[in-house]
């Protein structure tokens, strides 16, 4: 017991190693849906051995419990289109890091050329879920050293933080040899691998293991396998890093069977601490659900899980409403499945200072927002969103990266805000911005960009007389009685200048600090409406338990320019 508390504590300790050298190397842009955005579930499976079922279905479910059949049980993809046997078995799917890829790789193989017939795996990938790029990888054919090759089994993918990869591993069998779980990081594009295939795990035993499957939990990864030959069950093992080859087996079977089984895939429920081991007891053709909190200890859950098909080895991924309308609409919804109503938030994923644009030229809305659930506040980039209806949302994509495109502030990326004007019979576009507690504008032909930094912060001071706050939260406003253009900005003061016709400069005669309550703190915003300009703004900053809204106030200036400072 003292050895195995002393194994634990060196995970943790090199986890938080291996974490603080994966936070140096950088992350990659947050998109699409986080955890709290999900309502449901993605189920890839095949249905057995005959080559017509050894093909790739999708289910859905709305609870992690029930679920049903999409294409009423027909394949989603065409195997015969994707592999090089005419089958594929072992659907293996993944969400991936930057929210907006997808990744699935199969064995390709029928086993109705036996058991070890085949020689390859296919890696596909996809930005909606309907139509996605594949490439066989013939191990044999691909790298030397593979001519006593029997058979590829099972892959599965799961991204490494220490290398910022994504990892393909699987079993594979030489000769008279054990089956031995194999490892490889695919290349950026997800269409190969970047070096030959490496040992990824064998038990200390040296018997074989096949079907592994791997989840990523507080930074340990727990490895289910089969051991296949000798007990036919599913054991555990536990890494701190995945291609150290230290990891600590576990004692004793994770089935809640005595049939033998394979097949494993463990995911995590929405919204919850609890987590599904599911395996194929593939002698009784059926499935079992178990769940457990630990990821050690496991009960049946069988009696809670409804399916209308009969699953062989697959796996779950969650999804988004987005996602669920996306699978829906194309293989249709079925009959007891209730695609999850929306209202609030529109958006998938974390985001907030939302800026709206009605665009003249484009006849569309745009969202810009900041790009949040950095630690720290520690965003540095912006996207936007456009929609026809104001119902549903496109993500499109990112617009200004602050490390590629704005040298003087990389960092802190808050509180954007946008303009439309006509210019020589066409539109441009000016984009307010704050990086680094600094200022910004940068300009655009569309209001999707590319938008380019004007080259140097436009507010990077603080006006006469002000000593405290922050240079943050700029609010562009068009004054439709004079036409004239003001910039607002402020933490802690509220000031306003107007703007040059070029608007990415400020008459700086114009600038003046306004008079107001206590109340201000920061996230100015200005409309004007039945001639009264109402100001709008945070009465405390995000960090704060009582600030359930934001409070406004009126200043009617009675015809004259909306910064009289009254």
């Amino acid at each position: 017991m003292k050895t195995r508390k002393w194994q634990l504590a060196r995970i943790l300790i090199t986890f938080f190693a291996v974490n603080m050298i994966g936070q140096a190397i950088g992350q990659e842009y947050k998109s699409g849906p986080a955890e709290k955005d999900f309502v449901g579930y993605l189920f890839a499976y095949f249905k057995g051995n005959a080559v017509a079922d050894e093909s790739v279905c999708f289910a859905v479910s709305t609870d992690g419990y029930t679920y049903r059949a999409l294409n009423n049980n027909q394949p989603v993809l065409d195997s015969k289109l994707i592999s090089t046997t005419g089958g594929v078995r072992d659907p293996h799917i993944l969400r991936g890091e930057n929210g907006q890829s997808f990744y699935m790789v199969l064995t390709d193989m029928t086993s109705s050329k036996g058991w070890d017939s085949n020689r390859a795996l296919i890696l596909l990938k996809s930005d909606d879920l309907i139509h996605w790029e594949h490439r066989v990888i013939n191990i044999q054919d691909r790298f030397k050293g593979h001519e006593s090759l029997k058979r590829v089994w099972a892959p599965q993918t799961i991204y490494d933080p220490a290398v910022n990869k994504y990892m393909v591993y699987w079993s594979m069998k030489h000769g008279d040899g054990a089956d031995i779980i194999y490892y490889a990081y695919a290349n950026s594009d997800f269409t190969d691998f970047e070096s030959e295939p490496k040992v990824l795990f064998v038990p200390k035993n040296g018997k074989s293991c096949i079907d592994g499957d791997i989840i990523n939990k507080n930074g340990l990864f727990y490895m289910f396998y089969k051991t296949e030959g000798h007990g036919n069950g599913l054991r555990l093992a536990l890494t701190d890093s995945l291609t150290s080859g230290k990891w600590i087996e576990q004692p004793g079977y994770k089935q809640q069977t005595t049939d033998a089984v394979e097949g494993s895939s463990v995911f995590k429920l929405n919204q919850s601490d609890r987590y599904i081991l599911m395996y194929d007891v593939y002698g009784k053709g059926k499935y079992q659900f178990c769940e457990s909190e630990d990821l050690d200890r496991f009960k049946v859950i069988d009696h809670d899980v409804s399916m209308d098909f009969h699953p062989r080895h697959g796996s779950i991924i969650p999804l988004s409403r987005s996602e669920f309308k996306t699978v829906t609409d194309r293989w249709g919804t079925p009959k007891d499945i209730t695609v999850p109503n929306r209202k609030n938030p529109i958006l998938d994923g974390f985001y907030a200072d939302p800026d709206v644009l009605y665009s003249n030229k484009t006849k569309k809305y745009y969202i810009y927002p900041t790009s949040d659930g950095f630690d720290g506040w520690g965003g540095y980039y912006f996207k936007t969103f456009s929609s026809d209806d104001l119902k549903e949302w496109k993500d499109e994509g990112v617009i200004l990266d602050l490390k590629k495109d704005v040298p003087w502030g990389t960092r802190n990326a808050w509180a954007p805000t946008i303009t439309e004007k006509k210019v020589k019979r066409d539109y441009k576009y000016y984009y307010y911005f704050t990086a680094a507690q600094k200022i910004g504008v940068a300009v655009a032909d569309e209001p999707t960009g590319p938008f380019k930094d004007s080259g140097k912060p436009l507010i990077d001071f603080k006006p006469d007389g002000i000593k405290g706050g922050q240079e943050i939260d700029p609010a562009v406003f068009n004054d439709p009685k004079s036409g004239k253009s003001y910039l607002y900005w402020g933490n802690g003061y509220l000031a306003v200048a107007e703007l040059n016709k070029d608007m990415v400069s400020i008459k700086q005669n114009t600038m003046k600090t306004l008079k107001i309550d206590g109340t201000f703190r920061e996230g100015i915003y200005v409309i004007y409406r039945n001639g009264t300009y109402y100001f709008f703004w945070s009465e405390d900053d995000t960090r704060s338990e009582k600030l359930s809204g934001t409070l406004w106030y009126v200043i009617i200036t009675n015809g004259r320019d909306p910064y009289p400072g009254e």
